[in-house]
């Protein structure tokens, strides 16, 4: 065992570490600077217990209704092996509706990552058309090997494989959630990360799997899908820059007290203070994706940063909303480096007082 191994295994106390999967490891691009998320996440530590242990439980999922109509609508996009699925495909490509095989790569006993892994390499050399449905794939998260289940992988339409996203979230009028659209081409990056690693470990070329995937959603109102291609090479870059920055995860915890210890069983106030010793990097956007989210706002309180990441930047990285009255309201000295900031605010101080007076 190594030494960030161990370090970590100490961080998470005497439970079993949490694995990742797609919608963990997508969610770390959206707070790349938080030390705190990419410890946690390392250690394996179940955020989820945490937050609620003290206090702060995540208010964020899927209602069962919610779940109930994405299944549905899955199934109804995936019958007759696909034959609804194929024809969208290729309509979407811009290819001919090939004949195409199905496999249900969850179906069955055994290794599902090697079956899975020695399918779609195989795939890979060869020229039919072929739809791959659940194939367990697998990632290099901070040492440990995730695993991943896509809706599905199309291979070989046009020539490429395509990883295919079906999402319950309606296309009305030609457009969608652009919060969920964001969501879901990240996430698709993690399997198109995974399936290009898999493919190059077998000696093909990674290029082989498309960087566009393939969103199916319903049309308007109906349950009629409808495909869209997703660029996610912006997402790739972003998530590779996390998962390099998680592979240096001895570097963050030099400055982390070598007794820290995260067990959700300990009392609240324990856990409360452990968390107090690890860096965050609290920005509204964490609400959504972080199981600690709440907590972090909590302590951010009469912080910039609980304004959000482009407030927090214009203000030139001052860290109290304190400071920033006061320099508006020209009650306090400005530091060297806060004089054009503490010019500006201001200046906006008075043209905010000029307009409320008029």
């Amino acid at each position: 065992m190594t030494t960030t191994e161990e370090r970590l295994a100490r961080i998470r106390g005497p439970v079993p570490a949490q694995r990742h999967n797609a919608r963990t490891i997508a969610a770390l691009t959206g707070n790349p600077g938080c030390t705190r998320r990419a410890v946690l996440d390392g250690a394996g530590i179940d955020k989820t217990a945490i937050a609620e242990r003290i206090g702060f439980p995540a208010r964020f999922g899927q209602s069962r209704f919610a779940i109930t109509r994405g299944n549905a609508f899955e199934a109804r996009v995936k019958a007759d092996d696909g034959a609804e699925l194929l024809r969208l495909l290729a309509e979407r490509l811009g290819v001919p509706a090939p004949q195409a095989t199905y496999t249900d790569l969850g179906a069955g006993d055994g290794d599902r990552v090697a079956r899975s892994a020695d399918v779609l390499q195989n795939a890979a050399a060869g020229d039919d058309a072929a739809l791959f449905d659940h194939p367990l794939l697998t990632l290099d998260v901070a040492g440990q090997r995730v695993r991943l289940e896509p809706d599905l992988v199309a291979a070989r339409l046009g020539g490429r494989f395509h990883v295919v996203e079906i999402k319950s979230f309606p296309v009305i009028d030609g457009g969608a959630d652009a919060a969920k659209v964001s969501a879901a081409a990240v996430q698709s990056a993690v399997y198109v990360l995974a399936m290009r690693q898999l493919l190059a470990a077998a000696g093909h070329d990674p290029e082989t799997v498309s960087h566009e995937v393939v969103l199916i959603c319903p049309r308007d109102f109906s349950n009629q899908p409808v495909a869209s291609l997703v660029d996610v090479r912006r997402q790739m870059l972003a998530l590779r820059r996390q998962l390099d920055r998680m592979a240096r995860l001895d570097d963050l915890l030099t400055g982390l007290p070598a007794q820290l210890c995260l067990d959700p069983s300990d009392p609240p106030e324990t856990l409360r203070a452990a968390l107090a010793q690890t860096e965050a990097r609290y920005a509204p956007d964490c609400l959504a994706t972080c199981e600690l989210a709440f907590h972090c706002r909590n302590e951010a309180h009469g912080q910039t940063s609980a304004l959000g990441r482009t407030v927090r930047e214009a203000l030139g990285g001052i860290d109290s909303a304190g400071t920033v009255l006061a320099l508006a309201a020209g009650e306090a000295t400005p530091e060297p480096e806060q004089t054009e900031v503490a010019r500006l605010l201001r200046t906006a101080a008075e043209l905010r007082a000029e307009a409320l007076s008029s």
